[in-house]
């Protein structure tokens, strides 16, 4: 019983393995975890400069306390910056993946639709275009026979 289950079991993962979805969802993790390091390097490269030129190069360094002294362990300390950080990364990571990936590949899925009905208006065009010539021709052969009939030779 044991052998007769493992075939069907392996072919199921192997099913698994072989999915669209599953092989897109494994290029989307490579191409995010290297789409991070550029999004880090731009936050890091530009964003913390331009912070910098107001205040601290490191948004790590913003923060608050909230007791009257946060000398060393002492006191409660609320590093907003380093929220203010991971929030500027993320908007700069969906700015990016929306404009760079997203409304493109919309637009390209958008004339691809348009081309498509396109031919087939076209396509419908041509079937009533051709329909109507048959009827055309079937016309003139029963007005060539001399009416409805068929009585005119």
């Amino acid at each position: 019983m044991s052998k007769k289950q493992d075939p069907s079991v392996w072919q199921g993962f192997k099913a698994f393995l072989m999915r669209g979805n599953v092989v897109d969802l494994a290029v989307a993790v490579v191409v995010g975890a290297a789409f991070t390091n550029i999004v880090n390097a731009v936050v890091k490269g530009v964003i913390n400069p331009v912070v910098g030129a107001i205040g601290t190069k490191n948004l790590d360094h913003y923060s608050s306390c909230l007791s009257s002294s946060c000398q060393g362990d002492q006191g409660i300390e609320i590093a907003w910056g380093s929220v203010l950080g991971a929030a500027l990364q993320f908007v700069i990571t969906a700015a990016v993946v929306y404009f760079l990936m997203v409304l493109p590949m919309a637009k390209f899925l958008a004339r691809q639709e348009a081309r498509k009905r396109a031919k087939e208006g076209a396509q419908e065009v041509m079937e009533v275009t051709e329909l109507q010539v048959l009827k055309e021709i079937r016309d003139e052969l029963v007005a060539q026979r001399g009416g409805p009939h068929g009585g005119g030779r």
